[in-house]
Order: structure tokens, then sequence, then C-alpha cells
């Protein structure tokens, strides 16, 4: 009975063990978890961890919190991920470009925001916005399917990396926009003025760690 007692109290401190790593597993990478096979391994595991510690109902209790985290987790990123799914916008044939002059009562970045500070606090929000959508999944998705032979493209699932391809999205955007405000400057003297303008908002986005 000694014997059996020390074997029971090894077999619960390893389901302890094992339902810490499923949770910190589950935490950091919630996608590995998204389609049915994995789950229904993952139910199995928990099923037997469980059956390991029947009379206490700790490793239980762990487990259905666990279990519901990792739930809420997938449930909220589906969510966001149909969101933007929505707010993509359409692909348009751009055909040939015109020239057009911008409409002059149109104001420029330096009429609606002329403090850098402010821009790059404002920027620095969109930023970590972004940023927070993104988890190790995401990245480990890139890395797993990097092709070094094929220029270094992606043929991973698109829908694993939606994040990453948002925020890339939003450099492209933002890269857009400088650009944009630099060159619809039509004297020299101004588009100096404008170039300097982002180089300051630029210092302060650095500053303030973006």
């Amino acid at each position: 009975s000694y014997r059996a007692a020390g074997w029971v109290a090894k077999l619960k401190s390893f389901s302890a063990k094992i339902v810490q790593l499923l949770k910190e597993w589950t935490e950091a990478f919630p996608y590995d978890f998204q389609d049915e096979k994995a789950m229904a391994e993952l139910k199995a595991i928990t099923h037997r961890v469980t059956q390991c510690d029947e009379e206490n109902g700790t490793v239980k209790k762990a487990i259905a919190q666990m279990t519901q985290s990792l739930l809420l987790s997938l449930a909220a990123r589906s969510q966001l991920q149909e969101l933007r799914e929505k707010l993509r916008p359409p692909a348009i044939d751009k055909g040939p470009i015109l020239k057009t002059k911008p409409p002059a009562a149109q104001k420029d970045i330096l009429g609606v925001c002329c403090d850098p500070l402010v821009l790059a606090q404002q920027l620095t929000h969109i930023e970590l916005d972004r940023v927070s959508s993104i988890y190790p999944e995401d990245l480990m998705q890139i890395v797993s399917h990097m092709d070094s032979l094929d220029n270094h493209r992606c043929r991973g699932d698109l829908t694993k990396t939606y994040s990453l391809e948002a925020y890339d999205n939003w450099f492209n955007c933002l890269s857009m926009l400088v650009a944009t405000e630099v060159c619809r400057v039509v004297k020299k003297k101004h588009r100096t003025r404008m170039l300097e303008f982002f180089i300051d908002v630029a210092r302060e986005c650095f500053n303030i760690g973006n």
C-alpha cells in the first residue's frame, strides 16, 4: 500500500506538470488547436489526465479553465479575421494612371496635425493595436513555410498569417501616406518642410519606443 501511495503521488505530480504544459501551449499557440483533429487530441489527453486525479477536482478545474480560455481565444481571433475580411478593399484594376491636381481645399497632413510628437503618439497607438493581434504562431507559420529557393516567398495558409498580412498592409498604407504627402506638395520649399516634418515624426516615434 505504501508503494501504491507513492505511485499515486508521482502520477498526480506528473498530471499537474502535463496540465501546466498544455496551459502554456494553448495560451502561446492557440492556433495550433484550430482544426478538429488537434482539438480532439487535446481532449483525449486531458481526459486521460483527469482520470489520474479523479478524487481531487483541482486538475479537472484547471483543464476546464484552460479549455474555456482556448475556445474564447480562438473565437476572438476568428471574429477579428472575419471583420478584417469584410473591411478588406476589393481588388481594383488601376488602368492608366492620369495626372490630376489635388483639390485646392484639401488639407495636407500639416493642416491636420503640425506637431510631430502628437502624430508620433497617434501612430504608436495604431501600431500597438496592429501588433497586439500578432501571435507567436503567426511568425512560426511564416518561418515553417519559408522557401529560400523561391525568393523567400511564404507558401503558408493565409488564414493562419492574416494578422501579419494586415500589419504588412498597414505598413504599406503608412509608406504610401508619407510618399503622397511629400509628392503632392508643388513648391520645393514646402516639400522640404514636409520631409523634415516626417523626419521629426520618425525621431519622436523612435524616442517613445515605436
